[in-house]
């Protein structure tokens, strides 16, 4: 009652899958975040170039 090598063989590589599969959900949400972040930082930059030429063209 051993096991088969290609039972093995097969749960190596179905456990292999589903630990990509957890890695790979990691990072794609870690850079939907880093890119929602780096968006904001990117308005708040906008943000402050515009008021410096409104003062600049008020001053």
């Amino acid at each position: 009652m051993g096991f088969n090598i290609g039972d093995l063989v097969y749960q190596l590589i179905m456990f292999i899958f589903l630990i990509g599969m957890i890695i790979a959900v990691y990072f794609f949400v870690r850079s939907l975040l880093t890119r929602a972040n780096k968006s904001n930082r990117m308005e708040q930059k906008l943000d402050r170039v515009i008021e410096l030429l409104e003062k600049d063209k008020r001053g």
